[in-house]
């Protein structure tokens, strides 16, 4: 009896070891909603052995800069998405990710915002041909956002293996 547990836990030790390149190779697991329409993930799966980059919030860059005693203008609610998806991803690409890379968003909003114009936007970078994979995303309205006319602010958690 005693020469038969050194070997178990040998055997067990070796099988353990075999098993950690395949679950340090896994991919990013993401689950879809029934509707394919949606642009986002119902939920992502980032398996260990991923880097995880922390994208800070972003705003629209003025269409009109502020002058004169006069605010900046934004645009409306599709210049502007398209604008924080830029700028986004301008700092992304710093970083050596892009938009396949993003495993969770979250999308402030003016509550005069167009969440539907948002949206469509929103589907031009994700969940497209091109590039399909989808994040995770919560969208919530707020009372103001830090720069004045700005409908809304994007920030991202992007996964990639080093």
């Amino acid at each position: 009896m005693m020469t038969f547990k050194p070997v178990t836990l040998a055997g067990l030790a070796a099988a353990s070891l075999s098993l950690t390149p395949a679950a340090s190779a896994a991919d990013i697991e993401r689950f879809y909603p029934d509707s394919g329409t949606v642009p986002i993930a119902q939920g992502v799966v980032v398996p260990p052995g991923y880097t995880t980059y922390y994208i800070s919030g972003a705003l629209p860059t003025p269409v009109k800069p502020a002058a004169n005693g006069q605010p900046a203008e934004y645009g409306d609610i599709t210049q502007q998405t398209r604008s924080v998806l830029d700028n986004l991803k301008a700092a992304m690409d710093k970083m050596g990710v892009g938009f396949g890379d993003v495993v969770a968003a979250h999308v402030f909003l003016d509550p005069k915002a167009d969440f539907m114009a948002m949206n469509k936007v929103w589907g031009t970078e994700f969940g497209t041909a091109a590039q399909p994979n989808k994040p995770a995303r919560a969208a919530m309205r707020v009372n103001a956002l830090v720069a004045p006319g700005a409908l809304l602010e994007i920030e991202f958690i992007a996964a990639k293996k080093p």
